[in-house]
């Protein structure tokens, strides 16, 4: 008897951190991968080699025996999988409707006005004079940001002179991704929260987490946001289960946010486990992983609550470090729990991730901190 099939798009790490879930939940994980080598590919039950844009692959991803469910992750999906997959009969979670969201910033930025909710000041790029009487009424300074494409880092610039977009509005011209300016926003720090929502409405909620960027990447995230007022917590909370309900995600739901001048701003969305989630695979009653397969299968969702008083996520990006597993003889910290992704080592790459767990969250955070560092580079910072 072949188990339910839940099939992904993307061979990443996060497809990669699906497959023990899905082993525990008794799903087989079907992942379309970019090629044998691909992260996800050796802890995958079932694989097909191709791309999102290989009809011919996302046929052998929807063959008999048919998914119960198709899920992503990450955003750039093309039409035409959505179209595959109705014509299959197997549900696309989250939907086009929704996933459009998470692909499209200028669609984003509309929709979130529409629902009253926290934008910054923004307007779309159409041209320099456009771009140019956007610095004159934000204080000569903004956000340049591509609606599609773009991620961590990518495809956002701070500029403060509307020749500073030049290219890119070439670029449009000829047929690049529409551009979007927006306010710099004045913040604090920055915030997320996650929420998984099924078919049917049901929704859960983790605590909302406080994201530490360096250079347009996400460094470290400590769960629960430290010192976070009662009242902005509460309104996180809401803005993430209202736009899950409102714009009818299934799956796991990142919202992006910054605190700035004691409110939130919404920054970006994301329909799919997040970088901003990954402490719960260690801090969290159900891991973001095993929520996202519990709602996009329509089973019941799992209890959010935190192990500990405090965990913090470090990223290990890049470094000069080859052999990641060899980290694990040097680690001198038990209580730090390694996550790596099966990646070529490259500067700067998302290759791993560390969670450290306890009740003093500077000691946490330091030993996060700490263990990421040995991983990454063989010596303690």
């Amino acid at each position: 008897m072949t188990s339910p099939i839940v099939a992904v798009v993307g061979g990443g790490q996060l497809a990669r951190m699906m497959a023990p879930a899905a082993t525990e939940l008794g799903l087989t994980l079907r992942v379309l991968v970019e090629s044998p080598e691909a992260a996800a590919a050796l802890p995958a039950h079932q694989t097909v080699v191709g791309l999102p844009s290989d009809a011919a692959a996302i046929e052998r991803l929807l063959a008999e025996p048919r998914p119960i469910a198709l899920t992503w992750e990450h955003e750039h999906i093309p039409d035409s999988v959505f179209d595959a997959a109705a014509a299959a009969g197997v549900p696309a979670r989250p939907g086009a409707d929704a996933l459009v969201y998470a692909q499209d910033k200028i669609a984003m930025r509309e929709r979130m006005e529409e629902l009253g909710l926290p934008n910054p000041d923004w307007a779309r790029a159409d041209d320099a004079a456009t771009v140019a009487a956007f610095l004159e009424s934000h204080g000569g300074e903004a956000v340049l940001k591509t609606a599609r494409g773009g991620y961590d880092g990518k495809g956002v610039r701070v500029i403060s002179d509307a020749s500073q977009a030049a290219d890119w509005l070439t670029g449009r011209s000829a047929g690049g991704p529409d551009l979007l300016v927006e306010q710099k926003v004045p913040f604090t720090r920055e915030l997320a929260i996650l929420v998984a929502r099924r078919p049917s409405g049901d929704v859960a909620v983790w605590s909302v987490v406080e994201s530490i960027q360096r250079e347009g990447v996400c460094s470290e995230v400590i769960a629960p946001a430290p010192d976070l007022d009662a009242a902005l917590e509460r309104q996180a909370r809401e803005i993430g289960v209202r736009v899950a309900t409102e714009l009818g995600v299934v799956g796991v739901l990142a919202v992006e946010m910054f605190e700035s001048r004691g409110a939130l701003v919404i920054n970006e969305l994301a329909m799919r486990p997040h970088n901003s989630g990954h402490w719960t695979m260690d801090g969290s009653a159900t891991n973001q992983f095993e929520q996202h397969l519990r709602a996009v299968a329509d089973l019941p969702l799992g209890e959010t609550a935190a192990h500990s008083d405090w965990t913090v996520m470090a990223n290990v990006l890049g470094g000069a470090r080859q052999d990641l597993p060899s980290a694990l003889a040097d680690l001198v910290d038990p209580g730090a729990k390694i996550h790596l992704y099966g990646k070529e080592v490259r500067p700067g790459r998302k290759v791993g991730h560390v969670n450290v767990s306890g009740d003093a969250r500077q000691q946490v955070y330091d030993r996060a901190v700490a263990a990421a560092a040995i991983v990454r580079e063989g010596v303690q910072q």
